[in-house]
């Protein structure tokens, strides 16, 4: 369940936001939402691999794990990796709209939401916090960059440079397994495009997310590895 709330200093000024990573507070994800603003950030630890939504467009995940509910950087209440998605960070808050413009807005019902402990909103005076400013820039760069996104995944979609892939995973331990049901770039048909194709995505700004997507792909084999780990301290 969620409730969302537009957050302001008098309802919740006692309120605080648990900010360590952990399964309680819905970190067992296979994936996250990304946008081509991040891909820089995100294709140094993550692979970059598209989804199919039900209205037949397509989103950008950053990718944990290999089947539902598996974060293979979640390490206890640890995230293993230096960068976080700020989709991930984002949580418990939500960007919402009001006469006024955008606002933040917040679920009252996330694990995140404490009044004992974590990171407090307001201070004495019923400013922000530090911890909400950030929140708040994170907000805005979200906001952008997923505004931004289907403009970018148009560009790919008239290259026709998505294709669909399967890998298929042998652990260390023997067992296997296909990993299939995403898209990724097609690097072949991407080096074939031509001088006024290239000179258009480059000018519309995508030409780097398209390489960060491809380069983040070597990533594969740290979350291979990394879940050859977790079968073979399962076993």
């Amino acid at each position: 369940m969620t409730q969302h709330a537009s957050l302001n200093n008098q309802q919740h000024r006692d309120l605080r936001v648990i900010t360590k990573p952990g399964v309680a507070y819905g970190d067992d994800m296979m994936a996250s939402p990304t946008f081509p603003a991040e891909f820089r950030s995100v294709q140094a630890h993550y692979p970059i691999v598209f989804a199919k939504l039900q209205d037949s467009t397509f989103a950008p995940l950053a990718l944990f794990g290999f089947r539902e509910k598996q974060n293979l950087f979640l390490q206890g209440d640890r995230w293993d990796a230096a960068y976080m998605p700020l989709m991930v960070q984002r949580v418990p808050f939500l960007i919402g709209t009001a006469a006024n413009g955008k606002v933040v807005h917040i679920d009252l019902d996330s694990p995140r939401i404490s009044r004992t402990e974590g990171e407090l909103l307001f201070n004495d005076q019923g400013g922000n916090t530090t911890f909400l400013e950030r929140v708040s820039s994170t907000l805005g760069a979200i906001d952008e960059g997923l505004a931004a996104t289907p403009a970018f995944i148009d560009a790919l979609i008239e290259h026709n440079l998505l294709e669909s892939f399967a890998l298929d995973i042998e652990f260390r331990d023997g067992a296997k397994h296909r990993f299939a049901g995403f898209l990724t770039i097609q690097e072949e048909r991407l080096n074939q495009l031509g001088p006024e194709a290239l000179g258009k995505l480059q000018q519309a700004g995508f030409l780097l997310p398209v390489y960060m997507v491809i380069a983040s792909l070597s990533n594969f084999r740290d979350l291979i590895e990394r879940a050859s780990k977790l079968n073979a301290a399962d076993r």
